[in-house]
């Protein structure tokens, strides 16, 4: 299944966000953030976090990313997560999370256990993480369209699907 911008407007539309920004942001009193590093990292935590038979995730993770950039309050709990996630890296692997291979991104996300983790804006390095990296992702691909469907739900929150899809049951 592709992913396509589309799909991250709609993800953006059902939590009520919209629009784009580019390049740096700066949440108030604060450094701008670095976005391309945040995108980087993001779009490598998606190859690791989204079933394999998903493509198109870069374009797509991109896409939502900028919609995500509009909350300064989100991009500065982001830009700490990932900070965080490639300390770890760094401390394991002498490179940054999105220079790792696929296979030791995995591993780094299981060192600072994001699988196990409850998301807290404001707890631990690893419910951080969750909350900010893993949970963002998840939650974009599930309320799109198309990652809807991976699931079973072909009509996510937010999503019309006109009148025949109320008239019929579950798929199977």
């Amino acid at each position: 299944m592709k992913l396509t911008r589309r799909d991250a407007v709609a993800a953006l539309a059902a939590l009520g966000v919209g629009g784009t920004l580019s390049g740096c942001v700066a949440p108030p009193g604060s450094e701008p953030v670095d976005v391309d590093r945040l995108r980087e990292t993001l779009v490598a935590a998606a190859d690791v976090i989204y079933p394999s038979e998903v493509s198109g995730t870069a374009t797509f993770v991109e896409t939502f990313l900028e919609g995500r950039l509009e909350d300064p309050t989100h991009v500065a709990g982001l830009d700490e997560a990932v900070t965080e996630l490639d300390d770890n890296a760094m401390f394991w692997h002498d490179e940054r999370f999105a220079a790792l291979s696929v296979t030791d991104r995995e591993q780094v996300l299981r060192n600072i256990d994001v699988d196990t983790a409850d998301e807290d804006p404001t707890g631990t390095t690893s419910e951080r993480v969750r909350y900010y990296v893993v949970n963002d992702l998840l939650l974009a691909l599930y309320a799109s369209p198309a990652g809807g469907e991976l699931v079973g739900i072909e009509n996510p929150q937010g999503h019309p699907g006109g009148l025949a899809s109320y008239q019929r049951g579950p798929s199977a």
